[in-house]
């Protein structure tokens, strides 16, 4: 008779607890729905963190039930008392969303409000801002390659902004632009940075990235190496599973944390078993940059390709089926099959010779380069901001970006190498190398590899003895 009677009310509490339930998920529900941000993933979360409490609160009522019920029951006390409780989810702050915050290199011909809708920050306001105040004018150029730190709240907006605009790596000026009550300001700062030397090494098993972030390698140093070895290495179909890097690269602190990746000093970098190697060096009386191990530079006239990473859907050749006309044609160039949007490089320092619609070339742009070369893109989804006919472009510099106009069946970017308006197959053709360094700046070059290359042996080793 005892256990019926405690059955019937362990029901009976059980169906007003699930009632219970279903009224606190209904209001909170309606609660939800009107204070949650509008953001789609921030509403994500907080909605995961609001119905984790109930499930919280289950396990710690059935642990601590472990001690009480027994004691209670003994008692010959089974009533269960059920109270509702007001929770102020405001003050306990589940709604609090921490402002997102993003680190973004800058794009050639790129400007600051292009450059914030591309990360999705509300902009209204900031160009009339720019214009007008005489600090935040200096963001009216900005320097491609050059670091944006940006931000945002919840809903999008603006929080703050900095770009450092010096040119001393050590100690850089930076602009502040900050947004207080929908009301800009903008104040110049000195931030002062001091070098660690840092080592890592890798090895691919899937792609470049996913083998940085293995390595603990920042995203910013992987893509100098596209940019280092874009004349060496085409990084779209020679990545192989197994290839190994090795990089010695600069670490810039702020009050001893990290603060962003700096130059890369050497790497490293072992693709189907030829090892390439690359050393930063300055040459007095010359321009700056990354040679290989026999003091060649390794800027060479011509990139391999005009796409930091994309994979070559269709190549040069004299017969192919042409999906949208139907008929056997020849295929000038070679196609790069890329995401709507993904920036466009020029291959070489020339001019503008053609930039606007071509037939089924779509959106079409046309480089002239010295020795009778030039080197054509087409299917774009539009232009680099401000580019036009005999404009000096140089190499690396974005021009436009992949899309599919003209005769394409997807966004793709074809690509062409003409030598004295023949077709030439870009894979295949043989471009000029560098100058190499002259006798004295070679003897000097040596002692710096030297040094590089004794730096990267001793921090190989200490890895090996640190991992045994």
């Amino acid at each position: 008779m005892m256990l019926q009677t405690f059955l019937e009310r362990a029901i009976a509490a059980a169906v007003r607890g699930f009632t219970s339930a279903k009224h606190l998920v209904h209001s909170g529900l309606q609660f939800a729905d009107s204070a949650l941000p509008a953001s789609p993933a921030h509403r994500k979360w907080v909605i995961v963190g609001f119905f984790s409490l109930p499930v919280l609160g289950a396990v710690v009522a059935i642990a601590s039930s472990g001690e009480n019920s027994a004691a209670s029951f003994q008692a010959g006390d089974p009533t269960a008392v059920v109270q509702a409780i007001d929770l102020n989810l405001s003050q306990v702050g589940v709604y609090a969303v921490d402002p997102l915050v993003a680190e973004e290199k800058i794009r050639r011909g790129e400007t600051l409000v292009e450059m914030l809708e591309r990360l999705n920050v509300n902009t209204a306001g900031l160009a009339a801002f720019i214009k007008g105040d005489p600090v935040a004018k200096k963001l009216a150029n900005l320097r491609a390659g050059r670091v944006l730190s940006v931000q945002q709240n919840a809903a999008g907006d603006l929080v703050w902004l900095r770009y450092k605009s010096g040119v001393d790596e050590d100690s850089q000026e930076s602009i502040l632009v900050q947004k207080t009550n929908g009301q800009f300001s903008a104040k110049l700062e000195s931030v002062n940075f001091e070098k660690q030397v840092v080592f890592k090494s890798g090895r691919i098993e899937s792609s470049l990235f996913a083998a940085a972030d293995k390595a603990g390698l920042p995203d910013s140093v992987a893509i100098q190496f596209t940019e280092i070895f874009g004349s060496e290495i085409d990084f779209h179909r020679e990545l192989q599973r197994g290839d190994e890097f090795r990089v010695v690269y600069e670490d810039m602190l702020v009050d001893g944390r990290s603060a962003r990746a700096g130059r890369v000093l050497s790497v490293e970098f072992v693709n189907g078993g030829k090892v390439h190697k690359a050393y930063w060096f300055a040459p007095k009386g010359q321009q700056a940059g990354y040679y290989n191990d026999e003091g060649r530079s390794l800027k060479k006239s011509f990139l391999r390709a005009p796409l930091a990473f994309s994979r070559i859907s269709s190549g040069f050749t004299n017969a192919r089926f042409h999906p949208i006309l139907q008929t056997w044609r020849a295929h000038k160039g070679v196609d790069y099959a890329a995401a709507t949007g993904t920036p466009v490089m020029a291959t070489a320092n020339g001019t503008v010779k053609y930039v606007g619609q071509q037939n089924g070339y779509g959106n079409f742009i046309e480089i002239q380069h010295p020795g009778g070369i030039s080197t054509a893109y087409a299917h774009l989804s539009g232009f680099a901001r401000g580019l036009r006919k005999g404009q000096s472009v140089e190499q690396g510099q974005i021009i436009g970006y992949v899309g599919s106009t003209g005769w394409a069946t997807g966004p793709h970017l074809h690509y062409e190498f003409r030598v004295n308006a023949v077709a030439r197959d870009p894979l295949s053709v043989k471009v000029a190398q560098a100058i190499p360094l002259d006798k004295a700046s070679l003897a000097e070059f040596k002692r710096a590899q030297l040094g590089l290359d004794r730096r990267m042996a001793l921090a190989a080793q200490v890895r090996v003895a640190n991992a045994q």
